[in-house]
């Protein structure tokens, strides 16, 4: 039946929350990541009310990210070697305080720019150590069988709060200002805080090996180099991070300049890729097997860079919002098939350092982007900017499709050696994992 099989797919998709510490996660995440978009999108826009400057816009994103690609090994260490939710704990109590601190400035008036460059840096210092352990954290709560639909669930999650978040933002922007986005951010924390310290975490003494921490960071990037597919994957995730996704930064100059809008405008676009990102995460959820998730990750960096170059000639609202829904979703189809193929292969005892290393290629690379990215925009303009840096991901995403069939093999070994799936049968070696 019809209803029945609904039922199913649902059922699949959200498997995940039939754990209680992931239902307590995901319930208070959901709230908090709201508030996380609302502060993204008001920051952005105060920076661009006081000074006007694209250039400026660059600095933003650059020092709010910057510390995790410079940063995030030790992260992945701290992960490694302390309990994951305290580390988790820590971090969403230091970015509510933060967030607290910006909205006082901004409500009293006495915001000034180097203050939210200033706060922009401690959060991203914050930021580098929350996602290392937020995403090695993952296992904990769900188990090994569980792990993939819980990565998928957490990135459609975040997205849907992108969706939410920008338009809520727009519209307290216009009639409240800033300082508002900003106090219900801080105020946000307090769910996943609180659902943070209702979990049931067993516990687990440390494993110390006798390795000095120079060594263990050492440990992990020396995993990465000589392990080819994750090697390659990481190397995508740089390119499409530093030359594609900076066009979020640049965001509000297509709303004011190019499509005539204002502060709802610029939520609404900054919605439009929430509202495909969201389902692609979502249609990953539905996936119950890592077969065939490397061609996603080509496919999808090769459409994102192609519909970045379209968005970039855009001069009509609506069309503009139709193709950030599609970047959105093939964004989200690359980033989180990634993230969900390196955790299928990496050790347990790596993965702290392993999805820093991934940080620091995801979100590391891209406020160096971001830097550039708003000084070109200010010479050669935002469109321009925009559609070079889609056509250079495009390029990198066909290079990928081309490379990936000759790592299937290895992969498929690397998935098998962590209990991820059972090794293939004889007769159907050739087929591959993803």
């Amino acid at each position: 039946m019809p209803g029945a099989a609904g039922a199913g797919r649902a059922a699949i998709a959200f498997r995940a929350l039939r754990h209680r510490n992931f239902q307590l996660f995901f319930s208070g995440q959901i709230i908090s990541l709201v508030g996380t978009w609302m502060q993204t999108v008001a920051q952005a826009w105060l920076i661009y009310r006081l000074t006007g400057s694209g250039a400026l816009l660059g600095v933003l994103g650059f020092v709010g990210q910057i510390p995790i690609f410079l940063l995030s090994p030790l992260a992945g260490l701290a992960a490694d070697r302390w309990p994951r939710r305290r580390v988790v704990i820590a971090t969403q109590t230091a970015s509510m305080l933060l967030a607290f601190i910006l909205a006082v400035l901004t409500m009293t008036g006495r915001i000034n720019v180097w203050e939210i460059i200033f706060l922009a840096t401690l959060l991203g210092i914050v930021n580098a150590f929350d996602v290392p352990a937020r995403q090695s954290f993952l296992i904990e709560m769900v188990g090994r069988e569980d792990l993939l639909n819980a990565i998928a669930l957490n990135s459609s999650m975040f997205n849907g709060a992108r969706v939410a978040g920008p338009a809520i933002a727009g519209i307290v922007v216009a009639v409240v200002g800033e300082g508002w986005c900003f106090l219900l951010n801080g105020i946000s924390y307090l769910a996943v805080i609180a659902g943070l310290f209702l979990m049931r975490i067993p516990k687990s003494q440390p494993v110390h090996d006798g390795l000095a921490p120079l060594e263990k960071l050492r440990e992990g990037f020396r995993f990465v180099r000589h392990t080819k597919p994750i090697r390659t994957l990481l190397t995508l995730a740089s390119l499409v991070s530093f030359m594609a996704l900076p066009y979020t930064v640049l965001m509000p100059i297509f709303a004011v300049k190019i499509l005539h809008g204002g502060a709802s405008a610029y939520g609404t676009l900054m919605g439009a890729v929430g509202v495909g990102a969201m389902f692609g995460a979502l249609v990953l959820a539905i996936r119950q097997q890592l077969r065939g998730l490397g061609s996603v990750v080509g496919f999808s960096a090769t459409a994102l860079g192609l519909s970045l170059a379209l968005f970039s000639l855009s001069h009509w609202f609506w069309i503009s919002f139709g193709i950030l829904v599609i970047s959105g979703f093939t964004m989200m189809m690359q980033f989180t098939a990634t993230n969900t193929l390196i955790q299928a292969m990496v050790p347990d005892q790596l993965r702290g350092r392993v999805m820093s290393i991934y940080a620091m290629m995801f979100l590391g690379m891209s406020p160096l982007g971001s830097l550039l990215a708003g000084a070109l925009a200010d010479r050669i303009g935002a469109p321009i900017t925009v559609a070079i840096g889609g056509l250079v991901s495009c390029l990198g995403g066909l290079v990928f499709v081309r490379k990936w069939p000759a790592l299937r093999a290895p992969a498929r070994d690397l998935v098998a050696a962590q209990g991820m799936m059972a090794p293939a049968p004889a007769a159907d070696e050739s087929a591959p994992p993803s």
